[in-house]
């Protein structure tokens, strides 16, 4: 640049050399580190979160050889690439390594043709790694397989750099392995049979198919580019480059303030606690509520003032067992390593790389019976907090578009809009900053021993004069879909107190012993020796004998859905119908005044909304309400012969067994239902009504006649999710056994993360038990007897492999559906009420 004043431009010169450079004053931005996935992976090659890679079919590596030495030699990106594999490398046996060099710093591995496996012709696997991004004595083959069919090369790699969160131990050992899948797919789907993993190339890469494939179990790991064919080979070339963050970077180090429960600082609680006036709270007040709030505020107070706390930072790729002593063994074993730098003796560095490992091992242990503890105890509470513990769980965003209190009084005023009749300043008790549970579990013996005090004899008769403060609720939004576009979109779950949930479950027991047995025999909620199963039988049942009747005979199930069923009950039609239904007036009084004056909140996060009290409806999420509904809605009957009404609480099906073609009394039935909901205060929900039609004729074409509610067309579906199960129009099962075992393999990794923590076998079974084995077995009386064999097999190829995470012998789901069936079968022979005890008879 020193020489260009005295050089004269000549129009000869190439444009590189006559382009006037303008230095940095041309920039539009000012330099400085750039983003962006190419320039993170350039500025970090061998040390990326995940390895890059070069995919391409090449059709004969041989001849490809002087281009890929072109672009290594030429091309950064390909020359710093971590993995280069090539499907369709065309080598054998007799072509040594040595012969195919593309540098000295690659390492070849390969599985070729052979034609004593029937494949002469094409085929073969080579993959190429960068001794720059792992060592070749670090690269193990697992499995080498050639077959006319499938060409399979797995290789076990452990690079220099590691994530934390990541390890080199194979999938199906340990959850955290780091599996990468490329190749030339066809038309396989691996997502088919691993549905956890995540497919990367997302372009066409021969022609306009997409035939190469990437697989990890990390959504957006790699970012996808296309680059130019080798030779004449017709399939694209794809570098693959790492899109990953680790957890460090993506996630900041949470810092928060614990208590430090240490035996002085219990000791110091429990003799405030002991030398505290309790007396004193029950002569300042006789309302029970203003007496709980202030002995827990009180309880708080003592907490804050005599544990001390302490601040702690914890890193997002911090495993839960690292403690103190493993930290403190890092350190000795850094501190052994730099004293052996200067000395040159390294006997103390091994002895402190041995604490190292001595230390992880205990803290392993301890953190496995911490975990054991939490499982055996008896509260709920505790073994959900041990689960999520194990599982690293963390709560799902939840959505909200913003958490703040004009979103709260919105939704309060959405939930109210049936009858809002006054409203009240926000009301809002906390519970001293979540210390009171655990000054409970660490001074027990003091706050048991007042307990007494706190509600007794003459508060509990007050308390039933004026049950206002035990009927209040705060209600929950849980969202309906992931992104919610309006309030609609909202569901409220009212939370009550503890002791009014318990009334409630007195009060429901006695109205269902109390309910006559001709009472609607067709509502399966909340009857004796009835669930979900029984209804879906008899709805089955009746559709076969139906279609087998006749043979031009078809049915139509309409699936209603009821829009906010449970806060629309207007509670003078309620009390009517409780009485003619022969319940007690006393009964009948306490609903009543259960229902009425009901003050309402809505949090949202940390927000509390204004209170509104309301005297409609019930609220969803109450142990009355399911029932309140079912016994509005007991005079919602079928009007024909040829229909049927199958009720469970709301969940509402609408069957007309038509034959010749005639579907009036089907319409007719359904504008009865709609008038009847119109005369009982109940809004149909349309667009999530769904109709299914049965029909085993194939010769005839027909055209059913389409059922419009106020006006709008029902949709028709070819499977719909009635009660857990999937009910197809051809009543086959493989859509719901895919369901299921989709469900079960997925807490198959939780069931894993159990063993990984060295658990009991008999946790282990448990967990099983109440999860896996619930999953596959809900409502098995119904389905599991006319499933198939690849169905049935493909449910129990999950309970194999629970055997062995668990080493145990768990029981087949033969045994199990032959086992519930017999058991279902007995107990509807010995119920003349039920709906189905005409279909047995004894031998």
């Amino acid at each position: 640049t020193h020489l260009k004043p005295y050089l004269t431009p000549d129009p000869r010169w190439p444009t590189e050399i006559l382009r006037e450079n303008k230095g940095c004053g041309s920039r539009k931005r000012p330099r400085g580190k750039r983003a962006g996935v190419r320039n993170r992976l350039r500025a970090r090659a061998h040390r990326a979160p995940l390895p890059s890679i070069l995919l391409t079919n090449v059709q004969s590596l041989d001849n490809k050889l002087d281009d890929l030495r072109a672009r290594i030699k030429f091309q950064r990106d390909i020359r710093d690439c971590n993995l280069l594999c090539f499907t369709e490398s065309w080598l054998n046996p007799a072509v040594p390594n040595h012969a195919i060099p593309l540098a000295e710093f690659f390492s070849v591995h390969r599985m070729d043709r052979m034609a004593n496996l029937g494949k002469s012709r094409g085929g073969g696997v080579c993959v190429m790694v960068n001794n720059s991004w792992c060592n070749n004595a670090n690269v193990v083959t697992l499995t080498r397989s050639c077959s006319p069919n499938l060409e399979l090369l797995a290789l076990k790699l452990r690079p220099f750099y590691l994530l934390r969160e990541f390890t080199s131990v194979i999938i199906n050992t340990h959850r955290d392995a780091t599996l990468i899948v490329v190749g030339d797919f066809n038309n396989a789907n691996l997502k088919r049979a691993v549905p956890n993993l995540y497919q990367h190339v997302t372009f066409p890469t021969r022609g306009n198919r997409t035939l190469d494939h990437c697989y990890t179990p990390y959504k957006d790991s790699y970012k996808a580019q296309a680059h130019p064919l080798f030779g004449k080979s017709d399939h694209a070339a794809i570098f693959l480059l790492p899109k990953y963050k680790q957890r460090l970077k993506r996630e900041a180090p949470v810092q928060r303030e614990v208590a430090r429960w240490t035996d002085q600082s219990v000791a110091a609680l429990q003799d405030a606690l002991d030398d505290a006036d309790w007396d004193m709270f029950r002569r300042s007040t006789d309302d029970v509520s203003e007496f709980t709030e202030a002995v827990v505020g009180f309880i708080g107070k003592l907490v804050e003032d005599t544990i001390p706390r302490t601040t702690i930072k914890t890193f997002p790729n911090q495993k839960p067992w690292v403690d103190r002593t493993i930290r403190e063994a890092l350190n000795s074993r850094t501190t052994a390593y730099n004293a052996g730098i200067i000395s040159g003796n390294m006997d103390e560095y091994k002895s402190a790389a041995y604490g190292v490992r001595r230390a992880v091992r205990e803290a392993k242990r301890r953190y496995g019976k911490k975990l054991e503890t939490q499982f055996q105890q008896s509260g709920s509470r505790s073994r959900w907090l041990g689960l999520r513990t194990i599982m690293d769980y963390r709560s799902p965003p939840s959505g909200l578009i913003s958490a703040d209190e004009s979103l709260a009084n919105a939704l309060n005023t959405f939930f109210a809009r049936f009858e809002a009749t006054s409203s009240s300043a926000n009301a809002n008790s906390t519970n001293a900053n979540g210390t009171i549970g655990a000054a409970n579990g660490a001074c027990a013996g003091p706050i048991i021993e007042q307990r007494p005090l706190i509600i007794t004899e003459t508060d509990v008769r007050r308390v039933f004069k004026r049950v206002g403060g035990f009927k209040r609720s705060t209600i929950i939004p849980v969202l309906k879909k992931p992104r919610p576009s309006d309030l609609n979109d909202y569901c409220p779950v009212a939370l009550t107190s503890v002791v009014m949930k318990c009334f409630e479950k007195l009060v429901r027991d006695f109205i269902t012993s109390s309910l006559p047995a001709s009472m609607d025999p067709l509502q399966f909620a909340y009857r004796h020796n009835r669930s979900t199963d029984d209804a879906i039988a008899h709805l089955l049942h009746t559709t076969l004998t139906h279609l087998d009747e006749g043979r031009g005979n078809y049915d139509k199930m309409l699936f209603v859905d009821y829009s906010s069923a449970f806060t629309t009950i207007i509670l003078s039609l309620l009390t009517t119908k409780l009485g003619d239904l022969g319940l007690h007036s006393s009964l009948c009084d306490w609903i009543s005044n259960f229902l009425t004056d009901r003050p309402q909140s809505v949090k949202v996060g940390n927000c509390v909304s204004s209170t509104f009290t309301l005297s409609t409806g019930a609220p969803q999420g109450c142990v009355l309400s399911p029932l309140l509904y079912s016994l509005y809605t007991y005079d919602c009957t079928a009007t024909s012969s040829s229909t049927i009404i199958v009720k469970f609480a709301d969940d509402t099906t609408v069957m007309g067994l038509i034959s010749d073609n005639d579907e009036r009394a089907y319409l007719e039935e359904i504008k009865h239902l709609e008038n009847w909901c119109q005369e009982n205060n109940l809004l149909l929900n349309v667009s999530k009504t769904k109709e299914l039609i049965v029909d085993c004729s194939k010769k005839q074409e027909r055209h059913y006649q389409p059922v419009r509610i106020s006006g709008t067309t029902v949709e028709r579906v070819d499977s719909f999710r009635y009660l857990g199960v999937h009910i197809s129009q051809d009543l086959s099962w493989s859509c719901h056994t895919n369901s299921l075992a989709k469900k079960a393999r997925q807490c198959l990794y939780h069931l894993r993360r159990l063993r990984d923590f060295r658990l009991p076998s008999k946790v282990l079974w448990n967990f099983y038990t109440c999860t896996i084995e619930s999953i596959l077995t809900g409502n098995i009386t119904v389905w599991f007897g006319n499933s198939t064999k690849q169905d049935r097999q493909a449910l129990q190829r999950v309970v194999h492999s629970a055997e062995r995470i668990t080493h145990t012998e768990l029981p087949d789901l033969q045994t199990i559906y032959y086992k519930r069936y017999q058991t279902k079968a007995r107990r509807i022979v010995k119920d003349p009420t039920h709906p189905n005890n005409r279909l047995f008879s004894l031998l």
